[in-house]
């Protein structure tokens, strides 16, 4: 006879089924089939019976959506591939101008197929299955590393706690798609990319109850969006009707097109956007068109539409410029703007020197935001424009980035504004300003202008440098005033007694801070190289830097000559990065930072045998993550590519290999395992 236990575990099963059916109906197929009453009826009695037996409840239940206690702290999570950013065109002459691009690029005369879809305003987030199990979520990050997220996108209902084949894929043009994802399903791991976003009607109705209850609203659905998932308590996140939307599928189930993933994503339970195949431009902008006419009237906020390069196998083949796919572009609409007065100018001095004039505004909503500032660019701008205190100017937000001065409207003077001299002396430290001759900006000078400290400051201690938690602008500025702080090494300094007294500083607050500050004084050292804020050294020059020098002290002591030597390092930047570790004051700087107890961790590695050779991967490695691979080629002086090209020297490749393999044959790259891979570099 069926004991109480196996009629429970039964039901369960059945329960979830029917909870993820109806889910699946009402958030990605936007049906209805049952009342809310009887789907909340449902959820309360698998949740009264997993109360009863808790050995059933399993990850992919329904009922853990909702999360317990808030996080300590988000986790760090590496991207196997990365999560690139779109460059943005605003125009049909750019749009052409980019297929001019890419047809030069492909040595091609004929049309281009494209794939387009709306570009929804949301946040980008990176989803895993294990198994067909909602395994993590990460956020974009810096493209490489993001942050670990999985407890708050469980609790969005779009999002499949567990994946399901629900539709066949046809079989007529791809045969096998269909049996890849069934295997991947049972036995694998999945990828899957999009936004998350909130509906217009949701989100005037959540900022209507804040307001209700005293407190402040949001500006846009994606700040709201953003800030829901980027918190410590699942719990906030649940509460609030987050959606999620796929755009990609990173995992290779033998899909050719762009456009054959948005068939696969339906097929394993996400909504997407359809899109559409255009067989050219012209049906590119055709649907661009009828998208400029609906917009408004859609249930969510777009900014524009993302046409793709819809062969795999060319989009693989134009790579990657900078932190952007060569084939794709975010196509914007035009930018929004509003008009307002300019009440005054004034001089912003940024780390390197560099003098930016800004415009103070009447305050305007421009794209749902209110703008009190727009920067005018440098002294030729001013000219150009011919702004003037006082003038009537449209500003815009192109591409929702900084506010822009556009154009100023002559026909509303009155003869009352007043012309704006740019000031040939710094506003803060009263040092003559100089101006390169290759340059349009300004410059001032002197490295101890506190205005350039203050601004330093705030790099050293931002996310891609030492990443010190809690020490934003606002809290640095405090406790410069303060005199507590006057540049970086004092950070390392401070204690819990030096913070409590100050305002906005409760004992907790003040203990957090200096943990922060303790934690982050071991660093690696091409995040110490970046930290330094060397002119012309980003993230990917300092990682070069790093892997070719054994620390900073060899760094330090490095001649043109050898830093010229180092691929992607130019007789410019060489020179940058050469004159900064020879000025007294900087050494000082290295000196004081070690002396206050900074760790500098140098990546391991015993020879630069791979110097020289470019490596691809492709496929899931057996012993090693693609991370780690990545680090180890590094570490050997070799370099890395997203792309199988001509200068590939190598293509290592794992289990369920993509289409860089197929490329990798017509081009005759090298091919190798993951065994001859170890031999390489033992």
């Amino acid at each position: 006879m069926e004991t109480e236990k196996e009629k429970a575990k039964k039901r369960i099963e059945k329960l979830k089924e029917l909870i993820n059916h109806h889910r699946y109906l009402y958030h990605v197929r936007d049906q209805q089939e049952i009342s809310d009453e009887a789907f909340d009826c449902l959820k309360h009695e698998l949740y009264k019976l997993e109360q009863q037996f808790p050995e059933f409840i399993t990850p992919d239940s329904p009922t853990q959506r909702v999360g317990g206690r808030p996080l300590g702290e988000f986790k760090k999570v590496r991207h196997e591939t990365s999560m690139l950013s779109l460059e943005d065109i605003f125009s049909e002459k750019e749009l052409q101008d980019w297929e001019n691009y890419l047809k030069r690029l492909l040595s091609i005369l004929k049309d281009i197929e494209y794939f387009v879809e709306l570009k929804i305003d949301g946040f980008a987030v990176s989803l895993s299955y294990e198994n067909g199990v909602f395994a993590r979520g990460a956020t974009r990050g810096d493209g490489r590393i993001g942050e670990d997220v999985t407890q708050n996108l469980k609790t969005i209902e779009s999002i499949p706690l567990r994946l399901e084949l629900r539709k066949g894929i046809s079989e007529e043009d791809r045969p096998g798609i269909e049996e890849n994802l069934k295997n991947s399903i049972e036995r694998g791991r999945i990828e899957i990319r999009g936004e998350i976003y909130m509906e217009r009607a949701d989100f005037e109705k959540l900022n209507k109850g804040l307001e209700r209850a005293g407190k402040i609203a949001y500006s846009n659905p994606r700040n709201l969006a953003a800030g829901s998932i980027r918190q410590l308590d699942p719990k906030l996140a649940a509460s609030r009707p987050l959606k999620f939307l796929a755009y990609d599928i990173i995992t290779d189930f033998g899909q050719k097109k762009h456009s054959e993933e948005h068939q696969i994503l339906p097929a394993l339970g996400f909504k997407t956007d359809p899109g559409k195949a255009c067989k050219n431009l012209a049906e590119v902008l055709i649907f661009w068109r009828e998208v400029v006419r609906k917009r408004e009237s859609l249930s969510y906020q777009i900014d524009g539409v993302v046409v793709n390069v819809n062969d795999n196998s060319l989009f693989e083949k134009l790579g990657v410029a900078g932190k952007s796919p060569r084939g794709a572009r975010a196509f914007k609409f035009s930018p929004k703007q509003a008009t307002t007065k300019v009440l005054d100018i004034k001089l912003q001095i940024g780390r390197t020197g560099a003098v930016t004039p800004v415009a103070v505004l009447d305050p305007v909503e421009v794209s749902g935001v209110s703008i009190t500032r727009a920067t005018l660019h440098n002294e030729g701008e001013i000219k150009k424009l011919g702004v003037r205190l006082g003038d009537t100017v449209i500003v815009e937000r192109a591409g929702d980035v900084i506010p822009d001065v556009a154009k100023v409207l002559l026909e509303l003077r009155t003869g009352q504004e007043k012309e704006f001299h740019f000031p040939k002396i710094c506003p803060v430290c009263g040092t003559e300003l100089i101006k390169p001759k290759e340059e349009a900006i300004w410059r001032c000078p002197n490295k101890n202008c506190a205005a350039r400290k203050r601004k330093n400051l705030y790099y050293f201690a931002s996310r891609k440098a030492f990443d010190i938690d809690g020490l934003g602008p606002k809290i640095i500025d405090k406790l410069v005033d303060e005199n507590l702080i006057s540049q970086p090494a004092d950070i390392f300094t401070l204690e819990e007694g030096d913070l409590v007294p100050l305002e906005r500083f409760a004992e907790k607050s003040a203990k957090n801070l200096i943990e922060a500050i303790q934690k982050s004084k071991k660093i690696t050292l091409p995040k110490f190289i970046f930290s330094l804020g060397i002119r012309h050294v980003g993230e990917e020059t300092a990682i070069d830097l790093a892997y070719h020098f054994n620390g900073i002290n060899e760094l330090q002591k490095a001649t043109k000559e050898e830093l010229e030597a180092i691929s992607n390092v130019g007789s410019k930047m060489a020179e940058s990065i050469y004159n900064w570790f020879n000025l007294k004051q900087n050494q000082k700087l290295i000196e004081d930072l070690l002396r206050a107890g900074v760790e500098i961790l140098t990546p391991e590695k015993k020879d630069r045998k791979l110097a020289g050779r470019t490596f691809v991967l492709t496929g899931a490695l057996e012993t090693m993550t693609r991370s780690q691979v990545v680090e180890r080629i590094r570490s050997l002086g070799g370099s890395i590519s997203e792309s199988v090209s001509k200068m590939t020297d190598y293509l290592i490749v794992g289990d369920n290999p993509g289409s860089k393999l197929e490329k990798a044959k017509e081009l005759g790259v090298k091919i190798i395992g993951e065994k001859e891979f170890l031999g390489i570099i033992k």
